[in-house]
């Protein structure tokens, strides 16, 4: 292996876990600190939280909706572009011709936009005495699959309930992805039981890299987050994991290993497509 395909096999990744708050000056100031901060440690991947810019709650969607480009994302590109970066926006707000989506923006080193990824599965829940959440009275699903390239590898994106949909992973492995993000939001219930267990389960289970980007927890919150942003190996372990509270993680990605694994164990080679298919029908 030459030494610039040793380089490009390895890259640092960035989690950025922000705490967010009811001003949404504040969250982005908050976020472009801390973005910085990653790039200046090396990473050349970088991903913030769902809703990174706005409280997580039906009730402020409309309030801090943004048309895209707007306010939030011209920072993020600013933020991109100066620091050389591939940047996954997290989530915002996304207000478009009347309608509220749960959006997840992608920046190339250049500052340009690589991709918009609208969450295709929308959180609507009901665990009695516990927690109701319904995304859907306020928001309308993506229909589309969301990968982008990278000197590095391909990554797929999706948004937090979309972790639960063993599917979306596996279509985005098949189309090549080594590293998917979910920028996500669990909540004190669904937390501690499924975080980390699905993001194991979706490494697993495809033999990819799976980073997560939480905000930080804010007990005096309507809707509390569990924190606990990670990066998991295709191996099924956890690489490194933050705690509740604001923190950027790092993880460096070895894509030479991942080859190791799907080596040792050959599932892609091995699947019975005869028998099964999981298959996109956009």
């Amino acid at each position: 292996m030459s030494s610039i395909t040793k380089t490009m096999s390895k890259f640092r990744m960035a989690v950025i876990q922000l705490q967010v708050g009811s001003v949404k000056a504040d969250n982005l100031s908050r976020a472009r600190r801390l973005i910085d901060e990653a790039a200046q440690q090396g990473s050349k991947v970088v991903v913030l939280p769902e809703c990174f810019n706005s409280p997580y709650g039906t009730n402020f969607f409309a309030a801090y909706a943004e048309n895209i480009p707007g306010q939030s994302t011209q920072l993020l590109a600013q933020a991109a572009k100066h620091n050389n970066i591939y940047l996954v926006g997290g989530s915002i707000p996304e207000e478009d011709a009347g309608k509220l989506y749960n959006s997840c923006v992608v920046f190339g080193p250049d500052g340009h936009i690589l991709l918009k990824h609208r969450k295709i599965h929308l959180f609507d829940i009901d665990i009695p005495g516990k927690i109701c959440f319904q995304e859907s009275e306020t928001l309308c699903p993506g229909n589309t699959l969301s990968t982008f390239n990278t000197p590095f590898c391909k990554v797929g994106v999706g948004i937090c309930y979309d972790m639960r949909f063993a599917e979306l992973a596996q279509l985005y492995s098949r189309k090549g992805c080594q590293l998917l993000v979910y920028p996500g939001a669990f909540n004190m219930t669904t937390g501690p039981a499924h975080w980390e267990l699905l993001q194991r389960a979706r490494a697993l289970d495809n033999q990819v890299y799976v980073a997560t980007a939480s905000p930080a927890r804010d007990p005096s919150s309507s809707y509390v987050a569990w924190g606990h942003s990670s990066v998991v190996n295709p191996w099924g372990e956890v690489m490194v994991q933050a705690g509740s509270e604001e923190a950027v993680i790092y993880a460096d990605i070895d894509l030479q290993y991942l080859a190791e694994v799907r080596q040792q164990i050959p599932i892609t080679a091995q699947r019975r497509h005869d028998v099964y298919t999981v298959t996109s029908v956009l």
